[in-house]
C-alpha cells in the first residue's frame, strides 16, 4: 500500500480554517485551491469522534506512519472513532478539493443523543467500546449544509453562532432515522437487538430506586446475562448501572429538595437511604455541599 502514497516532500503544507463551537466540539474546514497536492495535520485524542465530509474532490487520510490509508471520495463522508488509541489527523488533499470535518468528544456526542444528558457521565476512563470506521453518502441535504459552511459569508461577530446551528444540523442529519427510531439507541451501539432490554433496565432502577434490584435480580428480569447487562448498559448510559442510579437519585432529590415540600429525612428516604446521615453523605460527594446548605442558597437565590 505504501507504494501507492504520493512522496510527501512534494506536497505543499495546508491548515484547517478550524471553529470551536463549544468545549470538546470543533468543525475544521479546508479548500485546496491550487493545482498541487496539500497535507493537513491536526492532533486528536481518543476521546474524539470525527467526521469527515469531502464536498468536492477527494482526500486519502493516512494512519500509523502511513502503514495504513483510507480514501475519501467526492459526495462521501467518513465516520472515524477508536478509544483505544489517538487518532491525529494526516490527510493528503488532492488538488481542488473542499472538505469540511466535525470533531466532537464521545461526552458530548452521547449527551446528543440521552434524555439523561444532564447528569451522566457518558464515558467513564475504563470504557471499553469498540472502533468504528464507516464510510456513507453525503445526502443532498447535508451537500446544502457543507456548502454553507464552506461558503460561510457573514458578519464575523455571528460566526460562531452559525456554524455552531449547522455543526448540529449535520450531525441531525447524519444520524437521521425512522420516526419510531428509539432516541437512546446510540449509533454506536455493537448489538442493537439489546437496546430495549437495557433500556428496561433503567427503567427499573429509576421505578425502583428506593430499593433497587441486585445486578443479578435485574439481569434475569430484564432476561439478559449478567455480562450483557453490564456491557450494553455501559455502552448506552456510559457508566455502570449503580453509577448511573447514584447519579439520578442524586439528581432526583436536588429538584425534590428545590420544590420545598420535603424536609431533608423525607427527601432521604425517598431515593433509598434509612438514615439521613448517610443521605447527606452521599449528597455532599456528589455536590459538594449538604442538602441543608443546598436549600439555603436556593431560597436566598428566589
Amino acid at each position: 500500500m505504501n507504494s501507492s502514497f504520493i512522496v510527501e516532500k512534494n506536497i505543499a503544507k495546508g491548515a484547517f480554517e478550524e471553529v470551536e463551537i463549544d468545549k470538546d466540539f470543533f468543525v475544521l474546514t479546508y479548500q485546496n485551491e491550487s493545482g498541487v497536492f496539500e497535507t493537513l495535520e491536526r492532533e486528536i485524542d481518543s476521546s474524539f469522534i470525527q467526521f469527515h465530509y469531502c464536498v468536492k474532490g477527494s482526500s486519502k487520510f493516512i494512519f500509523n506512519e502511513g502503514r495504513y490509508a483510507l480514501d475519501i471520495q467526492d459526495e462521501n463522508s467518513l465516520l472515524l472513532y477508536n478509544p483505544q488509541r489517538d487518532l491525529p489527523i494526516h490527510l493528503i488533499v488532492n488538488p481542488h478539493s473542499w472538505l469540511v470535518s466535525v470533531l466532537i468528544s464521545i461526552k458530548k456526542f452521547h449527551g446528543l443523543f440521552s434524555q439523561e444528558a444532564d447528569y451522566i457521565t457518558f464515558l467513564s476512563d475504563d470504557n471499553k467500546d469498540k472502533k468504528y470506521y464507516k464510510d456513507g453518502n453525503i445526502s443532498p441535504s447535508m451537500a446544502i449544509v457543507l456548502n454553507q459552511l464552506i461558503n460561510y459569508n457573514l458578519n464575523s461577530s455571528i460566526k460562531n453562532l452559525y456554524f455552531k446551528g449547522k455543526a448540529y444540523e449535520l450531525l441531525s442529519l447524519y444520524f437521521n432515522r425512522s420516526e419510531d427510531a428509539n432516541i437512546e439507541q446510540c449509533p454506536f451501539l455493537v448489538d442493537e437487538t439489546n437496546v430495549i432490554k437495557i433500556r428496561k433496565a433503567k427503567d427499573i432502577i429509576i421505578s425502583r430506586m428506593a430499593e433497587p434490584p441486585t445486578l443479578q435480580e435485574l439481569a434475569d428480569e430484564i432476561q439478559l446475562s449478567l455480562k450483557k447487562l453490564k456491557e450494553g448498559f455501559k455502552e448506552i448510559y456510559g457508566d455502570s448501572v449503580f453509577s448511573f442510579l447514584f447519579d439520578y437519585k442524586m439528581e432526583f432529590a436536588r429538584k425534590l429538595l428545590e420544590t420545598g415540600s420535603h424536609n431533608v429525612n423525607e427527601v432521604g428516604l425517598k431515593v433509598g437511604y434509612s438514615t439521613s446521615s448517610h443521605f447527606i453523605s452521599a449528597f455532599k460527594k456528589k455536590y459538594g455541599t449538604t442538602p441543608k446548605k443546598y436549600l439555603m442558597s436556593v431560597s436566598s437565590q428566589s
